[in-house]
């Protein structure tokens, strides 16, 4: 099986939009793919540790962090 794996993150206006945005905007993605072959396998949670930025001589130093993002899963039978 081949797999491909594509970042999502959802967008949502606050004052207008509820989570219903947010599924419909995964449904695009899931639907764009599957109509070029893909098959939707899972949403996935991946944490990223972005290393520390030192600046230059110390100064704008940024601390590291753990950056979360999402990851949909699609498969594909050859």
């Amino acid at each position: 099986m081949e797999y491909k794996v594509i970042p999502f993150t959802a967008t949502l206006d606050q004052k207008k939009q509820t989570a219903v945005a947010v599924a419909e905007q995964l449904e695009e993605v899931i639907n764009y793919y599957k109509s070029q072959g893909w098959i939707y396998i899972r949403l996935e949670s991946v944490s990223t540790y972005v290393q520390p930025d030192n600046g230059c001589f110390g100064i704008g130093a940024k601390p590291g962090y753990l950056a979360p993002y999402q990851m949909v899963v699609f498969g594909k039978t050859e």
